[in-house]
């Protein structure tokens, strides 16, 4: 079923059954606006931690906190009603161990009313996808380029390439295997993301990976052209907001400074005695 046609919320296990079927569309959310814009033609939409990069101006994911994901994630529920919400858990909420990561997740579904939580790792978080989901807590896994373990990675590279493809497809089994309804494959050689799709019996989410993956999640704010600090190879640019909105703030600037703006049908005329306003 389209996006367009569903009057309900997919559930997560609405998701996992698209599995090979009609591809999924996602994109990143912060605000009610573009959730807004967005409801009629994503299945799922994630609030991700790319907000500290994207609105808030931090130089990685690691800086964001459980009260900034909760306060944008009640934001974009506002503005759903077709869409599932999944919501970001972000570092340091969910690693230390299988109880803290439900403590977290529960607080971030039962004050968003989001329908499953994102995390990142492989083998090393299957306990706690396991732990998660045999206790009502909806799990989207995220493999390859984890943003969050980028002091470890060694920077955004792509993983998975040469031996390294062995590990990742034995991080993707281990995620699937404990629950996990779908799978982010983000900045994997292609081949190895056709290779995890075609095994894996839940959907994989390509970002940098395949045009082969179950569906695909792009960073509104990077495909909208309103993010340009860098673009990332696997974005395409749908339109460049960002230099159309810094033209019209220096035509308002200009226009202000010139006293061309307001004009006379910005403003409003004396009332006439006894008129009303």
């Amino acid at each position: 079923m389209s996006a367009t046609a569903r009057k309900s919320a997919p559930l997560p296990a609405d998701i996992r059954a698209r599995k090979g079927g009609a591809p999924l569309v996602s994109l990143t959310a912060y605000t009610t606006p573009m959730a807004q814009m967005m409801d009629a033609h994503c299945d799922f939409v994630l609030v991700g931690d790319s907000v500290g990069m994207v609105l808030h101006g931090l130089e990685s994911t690691l800086g964001v906190t459980m009260e900034m994901m909760i306060l944008h994630a009640q934001a974009v529920k506002r503005g759903l009603s077709r869409a599932m919400m999944v919501v970001d858990m972000p570092f340091g909420a969910y690693e230390e161990g299988p109880q803290q990561a439900f403590r977290n997740a529960a607080r971030l579904m039962a004050e968003t009313g989001a329908g499953a939580v994102k995390l990142e790792g492989g083998e090393s978080m299957a306990e706690t996808i396991a732990f998660l989901t045999a206790r009502g807590i909806p799990v989207m896994a995220h493999v390859g380029l984890t943003p969050q373990s980028i002091n470890t990675l060694g920077g955004y590279k792509v993983q998975g390439r040469g031996d390294a493809g062995d590990r990742l497809m034995a991080d993707a089994r281990a995620v699937a295997g404990a629950g996990a309804f779908a799978v982010v494959l983000e900045k994997v050689p292609q081949g190895l993301a056709d290779r995890v799709t075609a095994e894996l019996p839940i959907p994989t989410i390509g970002i940098g990976a395949s045009a082969g993956c179950d569906g695909q999640i792009l960073v509104v704010d990077d495909m909208l052209g309103l993010f340009t600090a860098f673009k990332p190879k696997f974005v395409k640019r749908y339109a460049s907001l960002g230099e159309q909105a810094e033209a019209a703030i220096a035509a308002y600037a200009e226009e202000v400074r010139a006293r061309t703006f307001p004009a006379a049908e910005h403003v409003f005329a004396d009332a006439a005695p006894g008129a009303k306003s």
